[in-house]
């Protein structure tokens, strides 16, 4: 093993950006997972169905049986099955991408991406068999209620195609 390179042959390196795709994952897990038993063990927003917040915006507890946004509803256990595998699957590729690369915005992505996969379809899902949903935003025609992993699929999938249209190419 020379000094420029510390790793021996076969031997996987993680680059700093993976570091900081994998923290991400994590801090975005935890930060859904407690808002969700907030609500859930705090609020008991289930019992009470809507907590009025601003004109805009209330809490409104659902169980939601698809994916980001209720789409690809997945009732009944074959259904749960194939969502938790599809995620897993998807989960593993974004962290053998994370060990590749160059970019902290990549890296930053990926991890908004692969925390909000673990938190809502694995975590979720796994446990409960639904998604909870909880931020109410229809009053302005949003047609959605969603929850915080959600938010950070759609922010960390929205940086890598801005990253994809932005970056300088490659000659």
């Amino acid at each position: 093993m020379s000094p420029s390179n510390p790793t021996a042959p076969g031997q996987l390196r993680i680059s700093r950006h993976a570091w900081l795709a994998f923290g991400v994952a994590v801090a975005t897990v935890l930060v859904d997972q407690l808002s969700k038993a907030w609500v859930l063990d705090g609020l008991r927003l289930p019992e009470r169905g809507t907590i009025p917040v601003l004109p805009i915006f209330r809490l409104t507890w659902t169980g939601n049986p698809g994916v980001s946004f209720g789409l690809l509803k997945a009732q009944g256990g074959l259904g749960v099955a194939l969502l938790v595998a599809f995620s897993m699957a998807v989960v593993v590729a974004l962290a053998v991408w994370a060990t590749r690369v160059q970019r902290a915005w990549t890296a930053l992505a990926i991890g908004l991406v692969m925390g909000g996969a673990i938190g809502n379809n694995l975590i979720d899902r796994i446990r409960q068999g639904y998604v909870t949903d909880f931020l109410d935003f229809t009053a302005l025609h949003f047609p959605w209620i969603f929850n915080g992993a959600d938010s950070a699929i759609s922010i960390g999938v929205g940086l890598l195609l801005a990253e994809s249209l932005l970056a300088p190419k490659k000659a």
